[in-house]
């Protein structure tokens, strides 16, 4: 494994996650929509700039990213009382409620679709949950 081969399948598996969540119904988002999201969910009450900070993305990416989720009302904003230049954004309670609904979906619908062999998929499946075990907190 070489950083471009590790940088490709953290791509694909990205992918494989978006499939999996559009194909049980779930609200599609881009990746960049997918990532603030996320931090704000894991961050309540963050500036727009902390987001950009702890996310990588221009300010401006960001700023989209949050008008987006705003008028999908999945994120609500309001202004800093402490610096009325900013503005503070926070999951709305009913995508607090779905994000932790949607780890009982599972994946072996995809993963049978993209491999094609039931003990291949099976296998995927393992390797996916042991790499789980050994790399997330």
């Amino acid at each position: 494994m070489d950083v471009g081969q590790l940088h490709r399948l953290g791509r694909r598996l990205v992918e494989l996650s978006h499939q999996a969540s559009c194909d049980s119904g779930e609200l599609s988002l881009t990746t960049g929509e997918a990532a603030v999201l996320q931090d704000v969910i894991s961050h309540p009450e963050s500036s727009v700039s902390e987001i950009g900070d702890r996310t990588g993305f221009a300010q401006s990416h960001v700023s989209t990213c949050v008008a987006r989720l705003r008028d999908r009302q999945l994120v609500t904003t309001a202004t800093d009382p402490a610096d009325r230049r900013r503005t503070r954004v926070r999951a709305s309670d009913g995508t607090i409620v779905a994000v932790s609904q949607r780890g009982d979906h599972g994946v072996d619908g995809v993963l049978g679709a993209v491999v094609g062999d039931p003990d291949k998929a099976r296998r995927v499946a393992a390797l996916l949950d042991e790499l789980a075990h050994l790399l997330l907190p």
